[in-house]
């Protein structure tokens, strides 16, 4: 493998974590506020839908994005109000979150393009386009460092610097800031916080809505930015791989972002290395396109150690009188 290979491979490996990567910032506010949210995958699909909708009948990328993220926002709402007002069970919510995105997506879809459940191709403003950093171009024939100017930090959507940005961020937020002690402690011991006077209910519902936001800039990118319209189902298990780079990296923003490359980079290989031979025996592509889910199997069962979430996790709070 020369080295311009594995530099397209890193670059596929960037582009495809950074919807795994906002997933997984979605999820991290919301369950580090105590709130678990299976329904990442739900609000991805949805955003994706409406961005590439909206989209492509305005011919305005960033009328698509705020579309996507206000669908997203508009069923994270929904799950904040099951999960905190009405204490139902968050993990029900969630996969109801899931069902009601997969069905609506294809039968709006249906019933506005007639195109069996898709949106039309997005062109010229419809979509994202690449931006080139400054001097990529003329840097690009120096030896080593060019090329990883060049082809792996230029030349990407303006929501995948957005997303690398928003992992410092959400470590700034979370670790030195009033707001971020105060939602870490609601996911800890809500009890407490409510003794010292702040709001449980206003702290849950800003990580929900923070959650929501988040997810819709992901599916807007999967639908505007990583590919060219909206199809059925398109999110393909992100939301569930975005929960698993979680548990993976133990709730910590900068492990999020590991664990995600990582999982991009098994998807990466698998895009570019069909059929590979290996040892005389030749392994199907399908075993490759599994590499990711299989990842997410073996995290999810607790073989890559034992990871210990928020205390009060999943537990709906009763303010008691």
């Amino acid at each position: 493998m020369d080295f311009l290979t594995i530099i397209q491979l890193l670059d596929s490996t960037v582009r495809l974590a950074t919807p795994l990567l906002l997933a997984c910032l979605a999820g991290l506010f919301s369950e580090r506020a105590g709130i678990f949210d299976i329904g990442l995958e739900g609000k991805m699909l949805m955003a994706a839908f409406f961005s590439a909708a909206v989209a492509a009948v305005t011919g305005n990328v960033w009328l698509g994005l705020l579309a996507g993220i206000g669908s997203s926002l508009l069923l994270a709402g929904l799950h904040g109000v099951a999960s905190i007002t009405f204490r139902g069970n968050q993990l029900i919510s969630g996969v109801a979150i899931n069902f009601l995105a997969a069905g609506m997506t294809v039968l709006i879809a249906q019933d506005w393009f007639q195109q069996g459940g898709r949106t039309p191709s997005l062109i010229g403003g419809g979509r994202f386009t690449p931006i080139n950093l400054p001097f990529a171009e003329s840097l690009s024939g120096v030896p080593v460092l060019g090329p990883v100017y060049a082809e792996l930090l230029s030349g990407h959507s303006i929501l995948v610097y957005i997303a690398f940005l928003a992992v410092p961020a959400t470590w700034w937020v979370l670790f030195r800031t009033r707001f971020g002690l105060r939602l870490r402690a609601v996911g800890e011991n809500p009890a407490a916080v409510d003794t010292a006077g702040v709001s449980v209910v206003g702290l849950r519902y800003a990580a929900v809505l923070i959650c929501g936001l988040l997810c819709g800039i992901a599916g807007a990118y999967l639908a505007t930015a990583l590919q060219a319209g909206f199809v059925k189902d398109m999110t393909a298990g992100r939301g569930f791989i975005a929960l698993a780079a979680l548990i993976f990296a133990k709730w910590r923003p900068w492990h999020a972002m590991g664990a995600c490359l990582l999982f991009g980079l098994l998807q990466a290989i698998a895009l570019r290395f069909q059929n590979i031979e290996l040892g005389g025996i030749t392994i199907p592509v399908q075993a490759m396109d599994a590499l990711p889910y299989v990842l997410t199997v073996v995290i999810l069962a607790g073989f890559v150690g034992k990871a210990i979430p928020p205390r009060a996790g999943g537990e709906p709070y009763v303010k008691e009188r």
